[in-house]
């Protein structure tokens, strides 16, 4: 841990950040959010300071600006999700938050992680959970803007949480930089196998990569991908018939993405079919609410109506 950053500055820093969310959870009597912030804010800058000061002392580089950027948007955005006395405003920062981590998972070269962040928080579930937000949080009494319980817009043990969380996160921080030197190194010949097997059903890419390093001639196809000898070859069939093999360029390799899209759709197809089926249930639930609310509203309004003729019609007796 001691070449990222000092384990006395990161505990000090995630006191100081437990402070402040403290003091931003909203309370019944006491309100200190923009204190609690600026708390918070302060144990973030007194990490992001210790770790520069660790990488100036070590290599002397300087990690990305936008690593800092995104991780204080993503810090940012998730104190607001749990401070914020709106549930839509928190909804919506919760999906500023992934947007940020989305972009963290771009640096670290993670391109499917970050798509399916996106696509399946932010896009899916998040946007299902804000339509039952938003109905859930209608107000019942006209002229109220919303109808919030008060389990929902106030904090319940906000000390006992924080601690909770704070103390889990120093716990989890401490388990995985003393964890690295623990994790066996990874069999070289079982991953150039995974990776060939992907390669073997990818053969249009691998002879788009051999028509470009000029290998292959126009019309020559790739039918396979072979091994032998530790050296990787390409098994190409000729306009005759004939077959040839060619060593595949160090250009040629299984990306992230591939390898977990064969891996979900070849090893996982019931999880993402059961994660559909779910979806589409979350949906129907919103349409119900929406339905339900509606109805209610028909029915108040029709009411009101019948009670305002009436009132119309007695008035106008009474005045004969």
């Amino acid at each position: 841990m001691d070449m990222i950053v000092h384990p006395a500055l990161l505990f000090l820093a995630l006191a100081i950040g437990g402070v402040g969310v403290a003091l931003s959870i909203p309370r019944r009597r006491f309100q200190a959010s923009l204190v609690g912030g600026i708390i918070a804010a302060t144990g973030v800058g007194l990490l992001i300071v210790g770790l520069g000061g660790s990488a100036l002392s070590g290599d002397g580089t300087l990690p990305s600006p936008v690593f800092h950027v995104l991780a204080i948007i993503a810090l940012g955005s998730c104190l607001q999700v749990i401070t914020h006395r709106r549930p839509v405003y928190a909804a919506l920062y919760f999906i500023l938050s992934i947007l940020a981590t989305a972009g963290l998972y771009i640096l670290l070269a993670a391109e499917f992680m970050a798509f399916a962040l996106v696509i399946i928080y932010a896009g899916a579930i998040l946007i299902t959970y804000l339509f039952v937000i938003m109905l859930a949080s209608q107000s019942q009494v006209e002229g109220q803007e919303e109808g919030l319980a008060e389990y929902d817009a106030v904090g319940r043990g906000p000390i006992t949480a924080t601690v909770a969380s704070f103390a889990l996160l120093a716990a989890l921080t401490v388990l995985v930089f003393s964890g690295l030197k623990d994790i066996p190194a990874p069999d070289a010949a079982r991953v150039a196998a995974a990776e060939m097997a992907v390669l073997d059903r990818l053969p249009g890419k691998v002879e788009k990569a051999l028509a470009r390093e000029g290998l292959i001639e126009s019309g020559e196809i790739v039918v396979g991908v072979e091994e032998a000898q530790g050296v990787a070859t390409a098994v190409v069939r000729g306009i005759g018939g004939g077959q040839r093999r060619v060593a595949l360029p160090e250009s040629v390799s299984v990306t992230n993405t591939e390898g977990l899209a064969f891996n979900l759709l070849g090893d996982y197809p019931g999880t993402i079919e059961i994660a559909g089926v779910i979806l589409l249930m979350a949906m129907l639930g919103a349409v119900v609410l929406a339905r339900k609310f509606a109805q209610i509203d028909e029915e108040a309004k029709a009411a009101a109506a019948a009670a305002l003729a009436e009132g119309s019609t007695t008035g106008g007796q009474g005045h004969a």
